[in-house]
């Protein structure tokens, strides 16, 4: 007897109690032993068969936000983890494609006569636009890399410029507080400027393609402290939402179709779109509030395009696309929120489950100046003047990594779409690239001459767009 009690022991020894969850923390099944040399490809097809998956789809796993990449037995050893309770073990679907990280600059593109402020790919990809000191909004062929269009309007700086996520407008906004609309196939404004903003205009966000198609509302915010809700069709603001007592710095308009705001005043306040009432007010930022990321955030700007470049013939398609992707990305989780601060903090929020927020982020030394999750929601990345990027679980909001390497404040950051790089974009006039999983630097992109305020990726993954105070365009390619 005593011999069988202690071949059993032996057997469990070399097993681990191990839980399987997904990012939200739900179990996938009961606690169970796997063997210590089990490998993340073993517990993939472990995960495809516990959720009865038909097609064999791409799994990562993480213990404690650290990616296993070994037998679990050499990970418990090197990490000196403890098992006497079941060990979690998240799995996060992969992005099945893999993009290239760029490394060479393939094109400096002159012709703004002053500094680059904005630069945005299209949600096919398929073009490139920039906004700049110099009054103008450049429209880019990237297949030639040259200039298509130059839309001029404005009568001060261009401060930010956003696609519709059907590709088929392009909304640009000033300093003197007017907003125009581009048609990206003539470069010409289709109608009169928008007017009613007294100041600045800070920024711009359309309403998403799967609750609308063919995309006909945006909402921008202004210095002036309202944002407005306006129709491209009757060129008319349809709703002022006001309530803020500073400038607002931010606006997104998220996938339930809510709008957020984010303010110097502190708050974030959250909207109806219908009549314009204000819903929530998240509170608890010392500071003003500077950038807002919504975990949904990919997915509505790219609204029915994907990696694959696939185009579609009627409105009602890609609406009906956008919401399949929608869905998908969300799953059962309510969409997330994270707010930057000039109080050095960041706050993760779930506005539609709680006013209070789910977990407050800290260790940046200086004002957190931009936030962007990651296409596939896992994760949230955060700029600052303190030199560093910081990445974060996006369901837990815990801090996971920092990213050290820019020598000035970090102005701007961008995903990849298989949310495996992070871009960022620097006064210290370089770009860098950084690999998610090992967390370092993999690729540094000297070139600009001066400081780099505006950089992206294009949704395709194929090419990286910057911009700066050296008046170029450039362009990036693996």
């Amino acid at each position: 007897m005593e011999v069988v009690e202690g071949e059993e022991q032996r057997e469990t020894s070399n097993k681990v109690m191990c839980l399987l969850t997904d990012p939200e923390g739900t179990p996938l099944g009961v606690p169970m032993y796997l063997p210590q040399i089990a490998r993340p490809q073993q517990l993939q097809q472990m995960v495809n068969q516990l959720l009865n998956n038909e097609e064999k789809l791409p799994y990562s796993f993480y213990i404690s936000d650290k990616e296993l990449v070994v037998p679990l037995g050499t990970y418990l050893e090197k990490n000196k983890v403890s098992v006497e309770k079941a060990l979690s073990i998240v799995y996060q679907p992969q992005a099945v494609f893999r993009i290239r990280p760029v490394n060479r600059c393939s094109a400096t593109i002159s012709g703004h006569t002053e500094a680059v402020l904005s630069v945005a790919f299209s949600p096919d990809g398929r073009r490139l636009a920039s906004g700049s000191g110099d009054t103008t909004v450049r429209i880019w062929d990237l297949n030639t890399q040259t200039p298509l269009f130059t839309c001029t309007g404005h009568k001060n700086w261009v401060l930010c410029i956003a696609w519709s996520p059907d590709g088929r407008h392009l909304v640009s906004g000033s300093k003197a507080g007017d907003l125009l609309c581009w048609d990206p196939e003539t470069g010409k404004p289709s109608g009169n400027p928008f007017t009613g903003h007294k100041k600045w205009i800070t920024g711009i966000s359309w309403e998403p393609a799967h609750l609308n198609a063919p995309c006909r509302r945006f909402v921008s915010a202004s210095k002036d402290g309202d944002a407005r809700i306006w129709d491209i069709v009757t060129k008319k603001c349809v709703i002022c939402l006001s309530g803020h007592t500073l400038a607002i710095t931010c606006v997104k308009w998220g996938g339930d179709g809510v709008i957020y705001t984010g303010s110097q005043d502190c708050t974030i306040k959250v909207w109806e779109t219908s009549q314009g009432k204000l819903i929530r007010e998240l509170k608890g930022h010392g500071h003003w509030v500077n950038s807002l990321a919504l975990s949904t955030e990919y997915v509505l700007r790219t609204g029915a395009f994907d990696h694959t470049g696939k185009q579609y013939s009627s409105p009602e398609e890609m609406k009906k696309v956008a919401l399949e992707r929608y869905n998908k990305m969300k799953g059962n989780a309510p969409e997330r929120l994270v707010s930057g601060s000039d109080d050095f903090t960041m706050f993760l929020w779930e506005p539609f489950v709680s006013k209070h927020p789910k977990t407050r982020m800290t260790g940046h030394q200086q004002l957190v100046n931009h936030v962007y999750f990651s296409p596939d929601g896992q994760w949230v990345a955060s700029a600052s003047f303190d030199k560093s990027v910081k990445l974060w679980n996006g369901a837990t909001g815990k801090f996971v990594a920092a990213f050290r390497g820019h020598v000035g404040p970090v102005y701007q950051i961008s995903w990849s779409a298989d949310s495996r790089l992070l871009l960022s974009g620097s006064k210290d006039s370089t770009l860098k690239v950084w690999d998610i999983r090992t967390q370092k630097l993999k690729q540094d992109l000297p070139g600009h001459e001066d400081e780099v305020y505006a950089v992206d990726w294009s949704p395709d993954g194929e090419k990286v767009a910057s911009g700066g105070k050296d008046r170029v365009l450039k362009l990036w390619m693996g």
